[in-house]
């Protein structure tokens, strides 16, 4: 604990067992440690704290980018929200994939138009709107009582009308 102390006393990203100094705007007992001071400090994970969680992270990102890319091909599966979830885990377990899905020429622009506008493509608008009451369908044919077909066509609503305000 007095390690801890003084590490965040001279502004080091060792009080989070990271690796290296915070530079003067990131200040350490701010920096949640599953950013790892990302995009401010530059800190990286030490090796004996993520290995696991960042190998973790990596195969969760490169499941979502695999199913995102199937998503170009497929129009019933969505590739921006796997697009998202992988930026998400990439960022928090490898800068070099983060960078590949970047500047990917199918995946990156969906996610920089998301991030700059919060932007929907749509297409995936379109297939949204079709695939959600289908869903809400889906769910009533399979048996689902009453209480939970309502909170499912009532979520599977919010869901689309959310969708729907999105800028495209």
């Amino acid at each position: 604990m007095l390690r801890l102390r003084k590490a965040a006393r001279i502004g080091t990203c060792d009080a989070f067992a990271m690796t290296r100094p915070a530079s003067d705007y990131c200040d350490p007992a701010l920096c949640p440690t599953d950013l790892c001071c990302y995009g401010e400090c530059q800190c990286a994970p030490s090796a004996a704290s993520g290995d696991r969680r960042r190998l973790m992270l990596q195969a969760l990102g490169l499941a979502a980018a695999a199913l995102a890319v199937a998503g170009v091909a497929l129009p019933v599966l969505p590739t921006t929200p796997f697009v998202l979830l992988s930026a998400w885990a990439f960022a928090r377990s490898s800068p070099r994939l983060e960078a590949w899905l970047r500047d990917h020429a199918r995946l990156g622009p969906p996610l920089a138009a998301w991030e700059q506008r919060r932007a929907i493509p749509r297409g995936a608008k379109a297939v949204a709107v079709v695939s959600l009451p289908l869903s809400g369908l889906l769910v009533h044919a399979a048996g689902a009582g009453l209480a939970v077909t309502a909170v499912a066509g009532l979520v599977l609503a919010c869901v689309g009308g959310w969708i729907l305000t999105r800028p495209s």
